[in-house]
């Protein structure tokens, strides 16, 4: 089956983009088709697979992601922001209410953070520190600044949903060895953890983070758009950062705006950049992609995130 997509991406966070609103197939074949075109040894290549699916009465259109191991996210606000776009673009509208798996997020055209720089504003939550949801079974209700049993790591973490689970621990240097040694052990599905978890170490900056990311179903990645929204939430409740104040959140894609609110929403703005676009057959099958097809490539956008990026990393 040949599909047509978007190579785009938030922050460094890449993905194939499906425009599903007409496209009707079961879960199981979308976890097959995020397996063939998200693979990195294939001929597409990305952190999982984004869906623009259809809206209701409530909501503009609907989002669903897959990550590149099959599995369905409660939301990946990176890819959010790109999905957002192709909503907007295929509507004519500048906002939106999005369905999620789980929740619904609002999304408003931004202006650009740069010249040529698509930007996309998305308002994620609330957080919460619940993580019997999760779950989470370490004995108690909630997890602040608390070493967790069963990590390879003594260090304090804070337990944040946004509604993916997150872990989050504040360093003074980000040791990427010590970071995929927990996320592998969160990607083991512990009888402690069965779904896993989001794990992230964050620097503190002047005016902002710097957040390196080992994701659920992904492995370590260069930008986690949750992680980066579970990230300012964490900074603000543990007084690295204000509430009600914009930061920069740096990671080794790129960089967004954020800004955190007491009652635990987030405010996330950063770009939405498109970089080729084509199709390409899968074997629904064997989860396997075959011969691609690309039909545009949109270079001054890559031109313009590149000029963003550069400062960005240098910076960070």
């Amino acid at each position: 089956m040949r599909f047509a997509f978007v190579k785009c991406h938030g922050s460094g966070n890449d993905f194939p983009m499906i425009d599903a609103r007409a496209i009707d197939l079961p879960d199981a074949a979308w976890a097959g088709i995020a397996q063939a075109l998200a693979d990195r040894r294939g001929p597409v290549g990305g952190d999982g697979l984004l869906l623009l699916t259809a809206g209701d009465a409530r909501h503009d259109f609907g989002f669903r992601m897959f990550n590149s191991d099959g599995s369905e996210a409660e939301t990946c606000l990176n890819g959010l922001r790109c999905v957002a776009r192709a909503g907007f673009e295929a509507l004519g509208i500048d906002h939106a209410h999005v369905h999620l798996k789980t929740s619904v997020v609002e999304v408003t055209r931004d202006p650009d953070l740069a010249p040529g720089v698509v930007t996309i504003r998305e308002l994620a939550g609330p957080a919460s520190l619940d993580i019997a949801q999760w779950p989470m079974a370490i004995g108690r209700q909630q997890n602040v600044q608390m070493a967790i049993p069963g990590l390879p790591s003594a260090r304090p973490f804070t337990a944040v949903s946004i509604p993916n689970p997150h872990l989050i621990a504040f360093v003074d240097a980000v040791d990427e060895q010590e970071l995929v040694g927990v996320g592998q052990v969160c990607e083991s599905a512990p009888a402690w953890l069965p779904n896993r978890a989001n794990v992230s170490f964050v620097e503190t900056r002047p005016g902002g983070l710097f957040v390196r990311t080992f994701e659920r179903g992904v492995g370590l990645t260069d930008s986690c758009g949750s992680a980066m929204a579970a990230s300012t939430f964490a900074a603000c409740l543990t007084d690295r950062a204000r509430f009600d104040s914009e930061i920069t959140v740096w990671n080794a894609g790129g960089l967004i705006k954020a800004c955190a609110d007491p009652d635990g929403m987030v405010r996330l703005s950063g770009n939405a950049t498109y970089e080729w676009e084509g199709s390409a057959e899968v074997d629904l099958d064997r989860a396997l992609a075959g011969e691609l097809v690309v039909t545009r490539h949109f270079n001054d956008e890559i031109a313009a995130w590149a000029s963003v990026a550069d400062h960005a990393i240098a910076a960070s």
